[in-house]
């Protein structure tokens, strides 16, 4: 089936639906495998749980072609000799958004949460990381592309604005057993959104009260999280030496990474917080991040 009239988008009414993936759907009755989301406005995102099949739609780039179409295109030509409509993917776009997309959140929604048994729940328990709780912003993906080609499970953290919480954009990691998966990179973000300001909450914000601890690794947080919870990861060093004073949090913990850019970004964190007054501590490990200390142990969840 051709991608172009792959999902009938204009006859789907608001909410959630399942269909036939179009790329990998099979002649089965119950085979639905796509997840698609309309909004109120007619925007829809579609994403394959199996094949990673993305696809979006917005009826007003569609009135937008079609009204450009019509002055450009004689009238009386065939239908079937006309140039078929471009495909939107806005995972793909290059234009940077401020906020997640609507193919971002249709991505989001389309994962689930990490329960025990289950492939990234196994990953991180073979990091020797704290599963975070289900209500945090970390979940998975069973069979998500990665820009190599490459399709397999990956976790998925949201990434939303330190102090708003609004969501800002998607961060993956594609696993493979108890491993990062053999892709370069093995982490990436979502292309075209701003990740500089945004945490994931592995802790989701009612979790937050007198104190706070932040990494900047998502597996480096889940092994602080043995010692001291709740916890957020700031993706990067850049995010961490940018880690905003939170009204209402007094004690600020922060893993260190014990690199040149680490130390740096967790200095400039610290110094931040304790000019306002709050309590800091930073760890201390000889070398590494903390996921290097607590595999060396052996700690177990």
């Amino acid at each position: 089936m051709s991608r172009h009239h792959s999902i009938a988008w204009q006859a789907l009414p608001v909410g959630s639906h399942r269909l036939s993936c179009p790329a990998c759907g099979r002649e089965r009755r119950n085979d639905k495998t796509l997840g698609v989301t309309i909004d109120a406005a007619g925007a829809g995102v579609a994403h394959c749980f199996r094949c990673a099949f993305v696809e979006s739609y917005r009826p007003a780039d569609r009135a937008q072609r079609n009204s450009q179409h019509q002055r450009h295109q004689p009238q009386h030509q065939p239908a079937h000799l006309r140039r078929p409509e471009p495909v939107r993917v806005a995972v793909q776009s290059p234009v940077q958004h401020e906020r997640l997309s609507a193919a971002g959140l249709g991505l989001w929604r389309a994962s689930h949460p990490i329960a025990p048994g289950t492939p990234p729940a196994h990953y991180l328990n073979m990091r020797h990381c704290v599963l975070p709780p289900i209500s945090g912003h970390l979940r998975w993906l069973p069979a998500h592309r990665h820009s190599s080609g490459h399709v397999g499970p990956c976790l998925v953290a949201l990434l939303t604005d330190a102090i708003s919480g609004e969501p800002r954009s998607l961060h993956f990691t594609w696993i493979a057993g108890g491993k990062k998966a053999d892709v370069n990179p093995p982490r990436l973000l979502l292309k075209g959104h701003r990740k500089a300001g945004a945490v994931c909450r592995l802790w989701p914000d009612e979790f937050v009260t007198h104190g706070l601890a932040v990494a900047e690794g998502i597996e480096s947080a889940l092994s602080l999280a043995h010692g001291y919870t709740p916890v957020w990861s700031s993706i990067d060093a850049g995010n961490l030496s940018a880690f905003p004073v939170l009204a209402g949090v007094e004690v600020l913990v922060i893993a260190q990474d014990r690199d040149p850019t680490g130390e740096k970004a967790a200095a400039a964190c610290a110094g931040r917080w304790a000019a306002a007054g709050r309590a800091v501590l930073v760890t201390q490990q000889a070398v590494g991040d903390l996921n290097d200390v607590v595999n060396a142990l052996g700690v177990k969840p």
